[in-house]
């Protein structure tokens, strides 16, 4: 999807493949799987270093990874976003839905977009708590499914399996307009 609104990407396996980049996508997955896997390839720490200098753009499991606090996770959360989440809290996979959630994005064009933008939830984490100065961005059903702290994007939704670049095109202009 990023590709799609114009950015240059390439997948990140080990810490050298961090050199130079401008920003990062945490995606989503099975949290506990990634927290292995980053232990395991030497990831853990040069990706936080990385997370607290640069723009992150994480949905699902990477929301869980940002969170100060995840409920099960058997590793810490990078401690990065100060909000907490319970994994899983929207249901099994079989409990995976897709609704509409008010989010008015604009174009890639940057032309108003609908107000609307479909959301698809997976296993997705709840937050239970939101510090100061977390902004919630969309909620669906009262419950914060979008958040911004600095140059921190979490989700708890996944907007690459959409047909919509709105979330990767407005994540590229506000947060790296200067890159």
């Amino acid at each position: 999807m990023l590709e799609r609104v114009g950015a240059a990407t390439r997948a990140v396996r080990g810490p050298a493949e961090l050199a130079g980049l401008d920003a990062l996508v945490l995606p989503g997955g099975e949290s506990t799987t990634m927290s292995h896997l980053l232990a395991s390839s030497g990831l853990r720490e040069p990706l936080g270093e990385f997370m607290a200098a640069r723009p992150v753009l994480a949905t699902c499991a990477g929301m869980i990874l940002l969170a100060q606090r995840a409920e099960a996770l058997p590793f810490p959360p990078y401690g990065l976003l100060d909000i907490d989440v319970a994994r899983n809290a929207w249901g099994r996979q079989i409990f995976s839905f897709q609704e509409e959630i008010d989010w008015p994005l604009p174009r890639p064009t940057g032309e108003p977009g609908p107000a609307q933008l479909k959301a698809i939830f997976i296993r997705a984490p709840r937050v239970t708590r939101i510090g100061p100065d977390v902004e919630v961005l969309a909620r669906f059903q009262g419950e914060p499914v979008a958040l911004r702290q600095g140059r921190l994007l979490a989700l708890s939704f996944h907007p690459e399996l959409t047909a919509d670049p709105r979330v990767h095109a407005w994540f590229l202009r506000e947060f790296l307009a200067d890159r």
